[in-house]
């Protein structure tokens, strides 16, 4: 539990009051990742219009995927859970808990499992990354700017994920999570290095 003093929703005016006001309308409830970071709400307003740029430029699915990688690799179960909630509107749950659980195995596009695989050490060791890592995304044909995005809804995500994992947020489980997809989401950090390490091989159709 956060130390922090966030600000009810009754007491909310103003900016924070249009922030509070938008998550009502769009999820139901007001998360108390949404409260914390809204301690700054022209912070988290400037944060919002940030990722709105970066998911109109990727697109949704591929933001999204990118997203679950990254939190994935800093350990963040408030981004697993509220994107994976998100994506929910996208795919059935038995392949969004085979991806939660081993995006390797979930019989996802080789192109996406890159994707997934450069957002995952973003997150986990940024200062190892080299040239090689994009241009794997570029072998399986992103283009610079799908390789600048990729990396921007990575690092965008480390922002909020660390931010609220450091101020000790409380965890929201969202309505409509199944038990076995809050176990899958939440399941710890597969060893993945020697998938990471391993060139990954393209079939003959990409």
């Amino acid at each position: 539990m956060t130390i922090l003093k966030m600000t009810p929703e009754a007491e909310a005016s103003g900016l924070t009051a249009e922030i509070y006001d938008d998550d009502r309308r769009s999820l139901g409830y007001v998360p108390s990742h949404t409260k914390a970071m809204s301690l700054n709400p022209e912070a988290y307003m400037a944060w919002e219009s940030l990722i709105k740029a970066i998911s109109s430029s990727l697109g949704l699915r591929r933001y999204e995927l990118v997203t679950l990688a990254a939190a994935q690799g800093i350990g963040s179960t408030h981004c697993r859970l509220a994107h994976g909630k998100k994506m929910l509107s996208m795919l059935g749950e038995d392949e969004l808990i085979a991806i939660a659980r081993d995006f390797h195995t979930a019989g996802l596009s080789e192109a996406e499992v890159a994707m997934m695989d450069y957002a995952l050490k973003l997150s986990t060791d940024a200062a190892s990354m080299t040239d090689n890592d994009a241009q794997k995304l570029r072998d399986f044909g992103f283009s610079d700017r799908e390789i600048a995005d990729i990396t921007f809804a990575a690092a965008a995500r480390n922002y909020i994920s660390r931010s609220v994992l450091a101020m000790g947020v409380d965890l929201d489980v969202p309505e409509g999570v199944s038990d076995e997809l809050q176990k899958a989401l939440l399941s710890p950090l597969p060893q993945m290095q020697s998938k990471l390490a391993a060139p990954r091989k393209r079939s003959a159709g990409d």
